[in-house]
C-alpha cells in the first residue's frame, strides 16, 4: 500500500509542475495551502525529494522549491521510490537481492505469483510520468492493466 507521504509526494510535484513558472521557486507554504497538507509534514516530504535531486530547494524571499526537470522526465515510479521502503507486494520480493531472506523462495509455488505482480507494477508506476498526471492522460486499460492514454485508441 502506497504511504500517506508517498501520495503528498505526488501531490506536491504536481503543484509544483503547474505552478512554477520560468523556473520561479515555488513557496512551500502555498503548496502547502493548495493541497491541504501541513507545511511541517510537506517540509520533511520535499526535504527527501530535494536530497534524491528531484526538486530544487532556495531558502529566503523569492525562495521555495521547483523542479529540476521537464515533467515528462519524472515517472511516478522514481517519485514513489523516495518515499516508500518498498513498492513490491510481499517481503520476499521485496529483498529478492539478499538470497538469505527467505530460505523458501526458490521452492516456494508462489513466489513466481508474487514476482510477476511486481513486476507489473513496476511496469505499470514506471510508465506513467509527472505530465500524464497533469495532462489526465493516464488511464486504466482494463483488459491488460497498463496505462493507456484517453482517446481509447488501442496499441
Amino acid at each position: 500500500m502506497i504511504s500517506t507521504k508517498g501520495r503528498y509526494a505526488l501531490r506536491a510535484m504536481i503543484d509544483l509542475a503547474e505552478h512554477a513558472r520560468d523556473g520561479e521557486y515555488v513557496p512551500l507554504m502555498e503548496v502547502a495551502e493548495r493541497q491541504q497538507i501541513s507545511e511541517k509534514y510537506l517540509e520533511s516530504i520535499v526535504s527527501s525529494l530535494s536530497k534524491a535531486g528531484l526538486v530544487k530547494g532556495v531558502r529566503g524571499k523569492g525562495g521555495g522549491y521547483r523542479l529540476n526537470r521537464a515533467p515528462s522526465e519524472y515517472t511516478v515510479e522514481e517519485i514513489l521510490s523516495v518515499t516508500e521502503a518498498t513498492l513490491a507486494p510481499v517481503a520476499c520480493v521485496a529483498c529478492e537481492d539478499e538470497p538469505e531472506a527467505c530460505d523458501r523462495r526458490d521452492g516456494c509455488p508462489t513466489y513466481p505469483l508474487w514476482k510477476g505482480l511486481d513486476d507489473m507494477i513496476s511496469s505499470y508506476l514506471g510508465g506513467v510520468t509527472l505530465a500524464d498526471l497533469i495532462d489526465g492522460t493516464v488511464s486504466v486499460d482494463v483488459m491488460g492493466g497498463c496505462p493507456s492514454d484517453t482517446s481509447g485508441a488501442r496499441s
